[in-house]
C-alpha cells in the first residue's frame, strides 16, 4: 500500500491531520516580543498542515538573538501564544513550539542591560557563520556580528530557565 503525504500520521500522542509539517521561520513581527493579532493569523491561514512548529520561541530574554521575536518568558507572552495555539486548534491543526536560546548567537543590542550574551562557553560565534539579527550601532536592526559570550555558570541556570 502505497503512504501518500494527505495521508494522517501518528505522532506520539498526538495525530496529524497529514503527513506536512511547516518548518520553523522567523518573522520578526513581535516588536514587543509577544506573540500578537498578526502572529495568530500566520499561523492559523497554516493550520492546514499537518504539524507547525513555530518560529524559535526564546525562554529568557538573554536566549534572544534575534530583533522582534516573540518569547515565551513572560505571562503576557505566554498568553499570546496561547491566543495563537487556540487559533490554530479552532481550524484542526497542530502546533509545537520551537524553544530556543540562542546562547553564543546573540549580541549586547538584544541582552538585558546590553551585557554579553551567556553561553555554555565563552568562545565567540565565528563572524560569517552565525550572525544575528540585531540592532546596528545607528540603532536600525540588521545582521551584525554575533557579541562575546560571557560563559553561564552552573548556579546561573535555574535563573535562566525560571525568569519571568
Amino acid at each position: 500500500m502505497a503512504i501518500s503525504l494527505f495521508d494522517p500520521f501518528q505522532l506520539g500522542d498526538t495525530l496529524l491531520a497529514n503527513r506536512f509539517v511547516m518548518a520553523p521561520m522567523t518573522r520578526a513581527r513581535a516588536p514587543d516580543t509577544i506573540a500578537n493579532v498578526l502572529s495568530a493569523l500566520h499561523y492559523r491561514q497554516r493550520a492546514g498542515a499537518g504539524l507547525i512548529v513555530t518560529e524559535g520561541t526564546p525562554v529568557s530574554e538573554e536566549g534572544q538573538g534575534f530583533v522582534a521575536v516573540p518569547g515565551i518568558w513572560s505571562t503576557e507572552q505566554v498568553a499570546g501564544w496561547a491566543a495563537v495555539t487556540a487559533g490554530v486548534h479552532a481550524e484542526g491543526g497542530r502546533i509545537f513550539a520551537q524553544l530556543w536560546h540562542v546562547g553564543r548567537v546573540s549580541h549586547t543590542s538584544l541582552q538585558p542591560g546590553g551585557q554579553a550574551p551567556v553561553s555554555a562557553t565563552a568562545t565567540p560565534s565565528i563572524d560569517g557563520i552565525a550572525s544575528p539579527f540585531a540592532y546596528r550601532e545607528d540603532g536600525t536592526p540588521g545582521f551584525v556580528p554575533a557579541s562575546i559570550p560571557r560563559r553561564l555558570e552552573t548556579a546561573e541556570v535555574e535563573r535562566v530557565a525560571n525568569s519571568d
